[in-house]
């Protein structure tokens, strides 16, 4: 486990002890989950998200932050993830199951993302206020990738390289809403409400549709889940329609038992 936080320095500012007083830090500590297929060193100097967590060494003050870094990794993100679950069993802490092509450009992110788990237990950056049979993903309705109705639709992630090459800034409603669907890019959770309710992801979802599946699985717990306003940057598109994602797809589909919608 690799330790990113800092002890709160002492200041003769009063505006600084009146600022820092007003934004509490968590008792919880906060660990980003993240699987890599490089080293750790290269993860650190070549990935966004390794770059971004080197400036949240320092900041915020006071707030413990740790990443559990899955290394030259082969296995799938459900299997690391739970494995990070379970070792928080005797080691709580709020998880951050990220990708680790995620630039974050939030300075008070962390602020955010607790205030964010006070209104749900499940926060992520987009997602959608409802699910339909067959729904191929967070926000595509069927395999041909015809979209949900905006309305359905929430939150805001930009997409690029970091700021400022951002090559667009995908705003899909506002965010502060309750979901039924989070796209699995940026999924935060206190580990105690996991290991209570036995929510896990399906070892059969390897790297497409373990975020649907986990979003249900939560649902059935009773987790409440919801989009919030922290400013990442997803350096890749994804992958869908790949012959990867079409197989996890049937594997979802048989899963719920539902079929293949039908393509207007």
């Amino acid at each position: 486990m690799t330790t990113l936080d800092s002890n709160e320095r002492p200041t003769n500012s009063t505006a600084a002890k009146s600022a820092s007083a007003s934004s509490r830090v968590a008792t919880d500590k906060i660990r980003f989950v993240t699987a890599t297929r490089l080293d750790a060193a290269a993860f650190f100097a070549s990935t966004a998200l390794g770059k971004s967590l080197q400036f949240y060494r320092t900041f915020p003050r006071g707030q413990a932050i740790e990443l559990r870094l899955f290394p030259n990794n082969t296995e799938s993100l459900s299997a690391c993830y739970n494995k990070a679950i379970e070792e928080s069993g005797d080691d709580p802490a709020i998880l951050i199951f990220v990708h680790d092509d995620v630039f974050l450009n939030d300075f008070y992110w962390a602020q955010h993302l607790l205030d964010g788990l006070k209104a749900f237990d499940i926060v992520g950056l987009a997602g959608n206020r409802r699910r339909a049979p067959g729904q191929a993903s967070w926000m595509f309705l069927d395999d041909a990738f015809n979209r949900d109705d905006d309305a359905n639709l929430t939150g805001v992630i930009g997409h690029g390289q970091g700021f400022p090459e951002l090559i667009e800034l995908s705003f899909y409603g506002a965010p502060g809403q309750q979901v039924k669907l989070l796209d699995g890019v940026f999924l935060a959770v206190r580990s105690r409400d996991l290991v209570r309710s036995g929510a896990r992801f399906d070892p059969r979802f390897q790297f497409h549709f373990y975020d649907l599946d986990f979003c249900r699985q939560a649902e059935l717990c009773g987790l409440r889940m919801g989009t919030w306003a922290i400013s990442a940057i997803h350096a890749s598109p994804g992958r869908l329609g790949v012959d990867a994602w079409r197989a996890a797809y049937m594997t979802y589909l048989e899963k719920y038992g539902e079929s293949l919608p039908r393509v207007l």
